[in-house]
């Protein structure tokens, strides 16, 4: 239609997801970016619902959430749809990101879209403590809040300032902290949309997608539309599958009972467990020193944008890089161990494997990447030597 030519916004659309050319060979792993804005689609849509409905303060926060289970129509279905597409969210974010790590989707031109890619990354992980850990005011929001707002104290001579900020008072989580709280939760969304529009101009404005073999696929390209959105459709209608039966099924599967139960300052739960955010909670976790700690459970996250600089092969991704290859799924079975090891209870052995397993996750991205890149750069070097 000549109207998607020649009108100023739905030309600009139309170069995004009708005629953008996409390299022919590319998997259903680059489905994950088509995946991850639907959810965020839905979890404004939903949220924006749900916080109609909620009242953010200590007294009537938890009661407000049951209001809307209870007596809101189909309340219970909206807060489920949000809670349980929240889970849903990181567990495609975790296979997107290593999907570019295995493919590398971080190296040169891409190097911007994965330094928005990592912002995002940080950016959700906030907005999500602030949703769970802390608006439907149960126990496991109360201590979770209290926890992780707490870490702010071992920043020097202004911590405590800090955590007296969020809190909005001396007293811990209170009802200046609900509010803000709120407020931030209910923005954060909308920035992270802003993000994702930032993500994917930034890669078509590069070299546009990636694919499988790390070569250039400028040479067999097909338009998006409509093979690509036929092909993301697929991915979408099996998520809305499997969703659904969590649903109606098992709802409550990725949540925590205790925070079916009003939060109790006086009551400590038995274990406080972030479960998005196991990985890095097990960093945290495995140092002793509270700084130290604070700033490893941070630099785990942003040791993703030091890829670009410390992978020092002259291939792109790892399709024919078996040394890499081996060494990826090493620090993959190292990160599902230390999501296992977030959930324990901090002692022995826990404390020490956690300790080991923070070692090696570091010493990926900073030790054997460049040095397994450089190895195999050498062996390229001597088999082109010997055909010579």
């Amino acid at each position: 239609m000549r109207i998607f030519k020649s009108h100023p916004l739905l030309k600009l659309a139309n170069s995004y997801v009708i005629d953008s050319s996409q390299p022919s060979n590319i998997s259903y792993a680059w489905n994950y970016g088509s995946l991850l804005a639907f959810c965020l689609f839905i979890q404004i849509v939903t949220g924006v619902t749900l916080a109609m409905h909620y009242s953010p303060s200590v007294l009537e926060a938890f009661n407000s959430v049951e209001h809307i289970m209870r007596d809101v129509n189909y309340g219970w279905l909206i807060r489920y749809i949000h809670s349980n597409t929240a889970s849903a969210f990181f567990f495609i974010v975790y296979l997107h990101v290593g999907r570019g790590l295995y493919y590398g989707s971080y190296r040169s031109p891409r190097t911007l879209v994965w330094t928005i890619g990592t912002v995002i990354l940080i950016i959700m992980m906030a907005t999500a403590f602030l949703g769970y850990y802390v608006l439907p005011f149960g126990q496991m929001s109360l201590w979770g809040a209290t926890v992780i707002t707490n870490l702010m104290s071992a920043i020097p001579w202004v911590g405590q300032n800090i955590v007296e900020f969020l809190w909005g008072g001396l007293n811990s989580v209170n009802n200046a902290t609900l509010n803000r709280f709120f407020s931030l939760h209910f923005i954060l969304p909308f920035i992270l949309a802003a993000l994702t529009l930032m993500h994917l101009i930034a890669l078509h404005d590069s070299a546009g997608s990636g694919n499988p073999l790390g070569v250039s696929g400028n040479y067999d390209r097909l338009p998006f539309a409509p093979y690509y959105i036929f092909k993301d459709l697929i991915t979408i209608f099996i998520f809305v599958l499997v969703t659904t039966v969590i649903l109606f099924f098992i709802p409550n599967i990725l949540g925590d009972s205790e925070n079916y139960v009003m939060a109790n300052s006086m009551q400590t739960p038995a274990a406080i467990v972030p479960e998005w955010l196991l990985p890095f909670y097990a960093i945290l976790r495995s140092i002793p020193n509270k700084l130290l700690g604070v700033v490893a459970m941070f630099s785990a996250i942003l040791a993703l944008a030091a890829m670009p600089f410390t992978d020092l092969s002259r291939s792109r991704g790892l399709q024919f890089r078996p040394l890499s290859k081996a060494n990826f799924f090493l620090f993959v079975a190292n990160f599902l161990i230390l999501m296992l090891l977030g959930a324990k209870h901090v002692e022995s052995p826990y404390i020490e494997l956690g300790q080991i397993c923070t070692t090696l996750y570091f010493a990926h991205f900073f030790v054997t990447v460049p040095f397994i890149g450089m190895i195999e750069n050498s062996l390229i070097e001597l088999h082109s030597d010997q055909i010579k």
